[in-house]
């Protein structure tokens, strides 16, 4: 069972929660309740969670005070937000999951699947300090990224990122330091993700960074080659984006 506490001020939002846990979420079994930032360390502190649904805003703070807090957070956490545009690019960026009031019961259902399938209680300290980095930065070079892999979890630079390339459902990173980086995520997860950076995707099974495009050449139906030295094709349909992009660097 997912030992699961419920975080948030509004009494219909925790109850609403916990409706739709019992109903669609045979595996949750909600050990306890906080209302606020204090309420809601006491309940973490004595019900040891693996998951916490934590909303953002509440009256004596905000659920990133109520973790800052925290000497080790080794639990999962579902924040709840009221804020469509609220960090969510950052939450994307580290890996960490959220929510949007009001909650979605499918939404719910689909973010507790992935709390169960990674139910290993692992610290995510790292991701949080890439989430408040990011959220507090907003220079595009100085954004990172939270990798994770099946047995590490990576944290690096977007700009450090020369190219991915499709493996069916899995996504491969290639590194200007040479790293090789295999996610479990899909290539249009990551062109969604990159789409206001220098990214494109030119063909069904890459999408590159444009800063290390080396060279473009229009023989052969066109392809690009990297600063990695790799050669890559560029599908018709993609010719004219990518020749826009080169433009404006």
């Amino acid at each position: 069972m997912l030992r699961t506490i419920i975080i948030d001020d509004k009494v219909n939002a925790r109850d609403s929660l916990t409706k739709a846990l019992n109903n669609l979420c045979p595996g949750v079994e909600i050990a306890g309740y906080g209302n606020n930032v204090k309420s809601g360390m006491e309940a973490i502190l004595l019900h040891k969670p693996d998951l916490v649904l934590l909303d953002i805003d509440m009256p004596d703070g905000t659920g990133f005070d109520l973790l800052r807090q925290l000497k080790t957070i080794d639990f999962k956490i579902i924040f709840i937000t009221g804020f469509q545009d609220y960090a969510i690019e950052a939450f994307k960026f580290s890996a960490l999951d959220y929510l949007l009031k009001p909650v979605n019961e499918q939404d719910l259902v689909v973010a507790i699947q992935r709390a169960e399938e990674s139910i290993e209680r692992k610290n995510i300290s790292g991701n949080l300090n890439v989430f408040f980095e990011n959220l507090n930065t907003k220079s595009k070079e100085s954004k990172k990224i939270v990798l994770n892999t099946s047995g590490e979890i990576h944290i690096i630079n977007i700009s450090d990122i020369i190219r991915c390339e499709s493996e069916i459902n899995y996504t491969w990173f290639f590194l200007n330091d040479g790293r090789k980086i295999f996610v479990s995520k899909t290539l249009m997860e990551y062109e969604e993700l990159f789409q206001d950076y220098s990214f494109i995707r030119i063909h069904r099974t890459h999408l590159i960074n444009a800063d290390y495009i080396e060279s473009y050449r229009k023989s052969e139906g066109g392809f690009v080659i990297m600063r990695d030295k790799i050669t890559i094709p560029v599908s018709s349909r993609k010719k004219n984006d990518l020749l826009k992009l080169l433009n404006t660097l």
